[in-house]
């Protein structure tokens, strides 16, 4: 596992446990470098709770993890910070901020000492407006906003970061399709820059369509992981989701399209 740790995010024996229950049972793979990785697995196969010990969030009961040749956990908070954004399912406030303050918040870790936000600064927050089809929203109040409009709203904070490593979970919840394919080819985009990517997702084919690379979670362990028309096939999909399934190919893209019908 070494080498593979040198470029990308790597994870070594992973064990985490929430009251006592293991829910990550020690799982060891690795993440490229510069792309997005899919990751995937039925409610409660341990998703998010995989994404929030990344972000340290979490604790480790054993293992380790490193990112571009570093220990991700061993470094101080504020340079863990500027090198990494996590965007969570929702975050609500009741705070009286507007979505231009919200997304400054990804700043902070950029700052000073006093914590003031400086031209450069500003002119950031707006291209990841921008970047998340937010910038007509920024003087309105989060409060106000919906689902999916907050979901593009910590989206754009987490862009504020300008992290090297984002961590997304299910990040077209609340979407609407046409803010579905936008969110998710700014990911490509974002990983053609030169961010790693790992993304949370429920649907399987948006995850087949956008995905360099897919992670299986099942009861807290990797069933399966690789490149993604390698490795989500119809036999693992059936397996792991208890379904009939069929991957059909895009008649845009080539990429697949997965059907489902239940077992009888």
């Amino acid at each position: 596992m070494t080498g593979e740790l040198s470029t990308g995010l790597g994870l070594d024996r992973v064990l985490v446990k929430v009251d006592g229950t293991i829910i990550i049972d020690g799982i060891t793979c690795a993440i490229p470098q510069n792309t997005v990785t899919a990751l995937i697995g039925p409610n409660g196969a341990g998703k998010s709770t995989l994404l929030h010990t990344l972000a340290a969030a979490l604790p480790l009961a054993e293992g380790r993890l490193w990112f571009n040749g570093s220990d991700l956990l061993a470094m101080p908070r504020r340079t863990r910070a500027r090198m990494l954004a996590l965007v969570e399912q929702d975050s609500s406030t009741e705070l009286p901020l507007t979505v231009a303050d919200v997304v400054a918040l990804g700043r902070i870790p950029h700052q000073g000492a006093f914590g003031d936000i400086s031209l450069a600064d500003r002119e950031i927050v707006g291209h990841a407006l921008l970047a998340a089809g937010m910038q007509d929203f920024a003087n309105r109040a989060i409060t106000g906003l919906s689902g999916g409009e907050r979901q593009r709203v910590l989206l754009a904070r987490a862009l504020a970061q300008e992290p090297r490593l984002l961590l997304l979970d299910e990040p077209t919840n609340h979407l609407d399709v046409s803010a579905q394919l936008t969110t998710l080819n700014l990911l490509r985009t974002l990983a053609e820059s030169g961010v790693t990517v790992l993304a949370a997702l429920h649907d399987l084919t948006l995850a087949a369509q956008y995905a360099d690379h897919v992670i299986v979670l099942n009861h807290g362990s990797v069933v399966a992981a690789g490149p993604t028309a390698a490795t989500l096939t119809a036999e693992l999909i059936g397996t792991v989701y208890q379904v009939h399934a069929d991957v059909i190919p895009h008649p845009r893209t080539g990429r697949g399209i997965i059907a489902f019908s239940p077992r009888e």
